[in-house]
This record gives structure tokens, sequence and C-alpha cells, in this order.
């Protein structure tokens, strides 16, 4: 199981950008049940702060709307998550607590990897990225 991070899904509906069409790609690859994926809690919390953030409410409704769609099973974030999250932000002083967190789920749940354009990732032990 592969956690997708929320940039995958806001490059894949954004405008024209060099990302977008490895997003769009990733994304049918899941739709068509050719790699098995996931989201966490905070991954759609992020998609609805951004676009609410940006006054792209519409946007955001849409973009969350998919995003529930392809992926209807959330993975929480538990305590045990956060408690892993705090350990990964004691080790990298650079890193945001979001990204700890997701790092937290993938260790957590026991996940193969995450799907992101975030190379932050590549510096938490244990969190391999898929580099699309």
């Amino acid at each position: 199981m592969i956690l997708t991070d929320a940039n995958v899904l806001m490059y894949a509906a954004g405008a024209a950008h060099p990302n977008k069409a490895p997003a769009v790609a990733f994304l049918d690859r899941v739709a068509n049940n050719q790699v098995t994926a996931t989201v966490d809690a905070e991954v759609l919390q992020e998609i609805l702060h951004r676009y609410r953030a940006l006054n792209r409410w519409a946007d955001g409704q849409l973009v969350f709307d998919f995003a529930r769609r392809l992926f209807p099973e959330v993975l929480s974030i538990t305590g045990e998550v956060m408690d892993r999250a705090r350990v990964i932000l004691e080790t990298d002083p650079t890193l945001t607590a979001r990204d700890a967190v997701h790092a937290a789920v993938v260790a957590v749940y026991k996940l193969e990897r995450i799907c992101s354009f975030d190379r932050d990732f590549d510096r938490i032990a244990g969190c391999n990225r898929i580099v699309l």
C-alpha cells in the first residue's frame, strides 16, 4: 500500500505544470487498480486548508470529493502516529510537522511507500518515496 500525498492530487487538478502529467498518470494507475494506494486524514485536511486559504473553495471541494471517491478508506491520525511524528521531528529540525505526520503514517501502518513530489521524505529513514 502506498500513501498518496496531497501535492499529487493538487498537481493533478491544477494548471499546466511539469508535475501535472506524472500526478495524473499515478492517479490513473490507482483508479485502474494497477497500484494500491490510500490517503490519510491529514491529506484531506491539507486539501481543505490550502484551497480555502487560496480562496478557491469550489476547486477545493472538487479535489476533496475526487480524493474521497478514489480513496474511500482514509487512514486515521492516531495517538501512535503523533507519537511517532514527534520522534521523527527530533531527527531533523528542518522537517515540517506535516511531513513528519505522513512519514509516521507510513511507519505505523507499515506502508510500502509514499507518493509525493516532496523530496524532504527522502531524508526520513524508512519512508521510501516514489519519485514521479
